[in-house]
């Protein structure tokens, strides 16, 4: 029998915190239908902070840390939205976006952070399409930054 998703977590040693307030005027997650698309998450939080640019703040490992950071918010934001893990039917979409400098080419390098952490809990259901992309700056200077659309069991 597969390992619910809070045993993987607490097999890596993950509590997952308690939902940030918005910085800004919006919500955390809107449902619509099966889809439930989770606002932006960054790389702040109980599971660390990394903040600055990839490339000459953060080295590409701290980048994947960082992501890590927001895949553990994302899962945190399903949590509190769905009530349980259980009800997520599989990771539809993944956006990352990694502030770094001009001329760092590898931010698919750094989301597979959070790509990672989402298939290790998630298994099969934790796959999914995904853009990552580098930017000029992201909000509260953070390093990393993914959004999510989860269809819902």
């Amino acid at each position: 029998m597969a390992q619910s998703p809070d045993s993987i977590l607490q097999s890596l040693g993950i509590e997952l915190p308690a939902l940030a307030a918005p910085a800004a005027n919006y919500v955390p997650s809107v449902r619509t239908g099966s889809l439930l698309f989770v606002s932006g998450q960054v790389s702040i939080g109980t599971a660390g902070k990394f903040v600055g640019k990839v490339g000459r703040d953060v080295t590409l490992e701290q980048g994947q840390q960082a992501a890590r950071v927001c895949a553990i918010n994302i899962l945190a934001n399903l949590k509190a939205s769905l009530g349980s893990l259980d009800k997520v039917a599989r990771i539809v979409k993944l956006v990352g976006f990694v502030n770094c400098i001009a001329e760092f080419e590898d931010p698919h390098k750094v989301v597979n952070g959070c790509s990672d952490l989402l298939t290790q809990v998630l298994g099969d259901k934790g796959k999914h399409a995904r853009s990552a992309v580098g930017v000029a700056t992201l909000p509260l200077n953070a390093a990393v930054e993914a959004e999510a659309i989860v269809e819902i069991a």
